[in-house]
């Protein structure tokens, strides 16, 4: 058998569009933060260094992909913040978070943890994808997944492990919902899209990366998503900073924002 040769390699490579590469770079950095996290966990290492070896594990796989293949794009990342400064005028922006929720990347057994990969265009996603490599699950914009039906006597709201933001309190007041707790905002958004949760609300503080990519797949697949005030989401602005943030499923966005405004 004919080895392939590296120039077919390279045609096949830049031959994905985004939404595939997006995809290949989620699934696959997934598969770096798996095979790296289990050695580390079982050898005792401190949780600290287990957090630290996963998010520059991922960023330097990103970053080196993202060099190759897309090299004229801009990037906006967790772990380098605003240092790709091409982004104030580019068109074409990938924000990722190599590794959302390393504290549950950090705590053994734990499956919400994700990998986010978006690229904004202008103004409006192009192509994003979030993987949750410990449930060998990847969630992208083309093709986007379907929503599933559900059938529920109370929504479930899901919210943070270790705070409940006041706005998903009143949403939680308002519709009687069941509540849950997760960690990563992926896996938050991610249970929304597979039907495990109706509502996602935060509020408190967020980044562009924490919710960009989540908030693309969630779009793609037909749910509402929205900043709580009911505007717009924005990403690659100037402040990457992006507090609040809603995904929910359609026929409750009227509700779920009557709840939080009255």
């Amino acid at each position: 058998m004919d080895e392939a040769r590296p120039d077919a390699m390279m045609v096949t490579m830049q031959a994905e569009t985004d939404a595939e590469f997006a995809a290949r770079l989620a699934v696959q950095t997934g598969q770096l933060l798996v095979e790296l996290r289990e050695p580390l966990l079982s050898s005792g290492t401190s949780q600290w260094d287990v957090k630290d070896a996963g998010d520059a594990a991922a960023q330097d796989f990103l970053a080196r992909e993202l060099h190759a293949h897309r090299p004229d794009d801009a990037v906006l990342s967790e772990e380098e913040g605003q240092i790709d400064r091409r982004r104030f005028d580019a068109d074409r922006v990938w924000i990722i978070d190599p590794l959302d929720g390393t504290r549950e990347f950090s705590e053994p057994g734990r499956t919400d943890w994700a990998v986010h990969v978006a690229l904004w265009e202008r103004d409006h996603f192009s192509a994003a994808a979030v993987s949750l490599p410990a449930m060998n699950a990847v969630f992208s914009t083309d093709p986007a997944p379907s929503l599933p039906p559900v059938d529920r006597e109370k929504p479930r709201l899901i919210t943070s492990r270790n705070r409940a933001p006041y706005s998903a309190v009143l949403v939680a007041e308002g519709l009687g919902c069941d509540a849950v707790r997760l960690g990563s905002a992926g896996a938050k958004a991610m249970a929304v899209v597979m039907g495990h949760a109706d509502i996602y609300v935060h509020d408190g503080g967020m980044y562009e990366w924490d919710t960009a990519a989540p908030a693309a797949v969630a779009m793609a697949a037909g749910l509402y998503a929205s900043r709580l005030d009911g505007s717009p989401l924005s990403y690659n602005e100037r402040d990457p900073w992006l507090p609040d943030f809603i995904v929910c499923r359609p026929e409750l966005a009227d509700d779920v924002l009557r709840s939080i405004w009255g």
